[in-house]
């Protein structure tokens, strides 16, 4: 049985891994952060009480902060693979920590590859490297394309991308980065823009809300479905050699697109319900992002089969059913007759439950 372990599990990414990893015959470790109330709900349905026998989904308290209890860790553990997706990942909030977004999203980065080195494990690693490292580069981006960060976050993520080459290139270290675009799905964030969008569209269909604010409309991005981009994760961290991949549609869509089609979808007229607000641009925008997955496809055999009208219509099913609203329903067709196999492996790791989640830890 391998064994994993996942930083940000509780996250989008760190809960649709886990259960990929579980469906896949692992023993996974997840490193949580210390909370007065419980902040485990991406992860309930798979969770294990501890004091089972031989649980294969175990929790850990830590801080990136600090190399020690990292090393600690990875000694105890000695795990097979590593991956890194915890993070300050919201774009607009590293403007307004910057130290902290640098601290934990990209020194956080180097104090586990050190913990690597030190500890002597042979272990493979897996950064979230994210598109936004691009910036302004023209599209499409793919491997070979200069960096050219436009916010806190990606100047952070940059630099874990160059620690993780470091100590492949200096050390010998299986470490690979995953340059993933932007990928969404019910589970993303509620303060990031998607979910933004088909949140305030299911308060505006229940008669809770009337407007929905927004900042930038213009502003391109390549959006995904995120459990296909957690298979490419671990695709990369399968390979003979450690290597970086750029995963992404290859397409690029407004976010006056996600919104139009989102609105239309619930059958509304977005210009009667959307208005713009100065608070929610960026000092520093980054306009467009298209990924060139050439390398993905053909060394990892990876192929998104979820694209951009089949994500918008997932997540307004999955936000109007969250509100108690009967949705149109496309989005369940489509995850069924699209990623058939992932519900199979979502309904198997399901029935691991044995108790509700974060009443204990291991």
């Amino acid at each position: 049985m391998k064994r994993a372990l996942i930083t940000g599990i509780t996250g989008q990414d760190g809960s649709y891994l886990a259960e990929l990893l579980l469906a896949h015959g692992y023993e996974v470790h997840g490193v949580i952060r210390r909370a007065s109330t419980f902040n485990t709900q991406r992860i309930d349905h798979i969770y294990q009480d501890p004091n089972e026998e031989s649980p294969r989904l175990r929790l850990h308290y830590g801080d990136l902060g600090s190399t020690e209890w990292i090393l600690n860790l990875i000694y105890q553990l000695a795990p097979d693979e590593i991956y890194h997706l915890a993070a300050q990942s919201h774009v607009k909030v590293s403007f307004e920590i910057p130290e902290y977004t640098g601290d934990v999203t990209g020194l956080g980065t180097m104090r586990i590859l050190e913990a690597i080195r030190r500890s002597g494990i042979k272990t493979r690693f897996y950064q979230a490297s994210s598109s936004e490292m691009f910036g302004a580069a023209p599209a499409p981006q793919d491997e070979n394309t200069p960096f050219e960060p436009r916010s806190p976050y990606a100047v952070a993520k940059v630099y874990s991308y160059w620690m993780t080459r470091t100590y492949r290139e200096g050390y010998g270290l299986y470490a690979a980065n995953g340059i993933l675009f932007n990928h969404e799905s019910p589970r993303r964030g509620e303060t990031f823009v998607t979910r933004k969008i088909t949140r305030g569209l299911a308060g505006i269909l229940a008669g809770r809300e009337q407007v929905l604010h927004l900042g930038n409309l213009e502003a391109q991005r390549d959006w995904g479905y995120a459990p296909e981009y957690m298979e490419g994760a671990w695709r990369i961290l399968q390979q003979e050699k450690p290597d970086d991949f750029v995963i992404g549609l290859g397409e690029s869509h407004s976010v006056r697109e996600f919104v139009e089609e989102a609105f239309s979808y619930a059958g509304l007229d977005w210009r009667d319900h959307v208005k713009i607000s100065e608070r929610y641009f960026r000092p520093l925008e980054v306009q467009s992002l298209r990924a060139n997955t050439t390398k993905a496809k053909k060394e990892l055999q990876w192929q998104p089969r979820i694209h951009f009208a089949d994500l918008v219509a997932i997540m307004v099913d999955a936000d109007m059913e969250a509100i108690g609203l009967q949705p149109p329903g496309k989005g369940r067709l489509i995850l069924e007759n699209k990623l058939g196999h992932w519900h199979q492996w979502h309904n198997s790791v399901s029935k691991l439950v044995h108790a509700p989640a974060g009443r204990a830890l291991s």
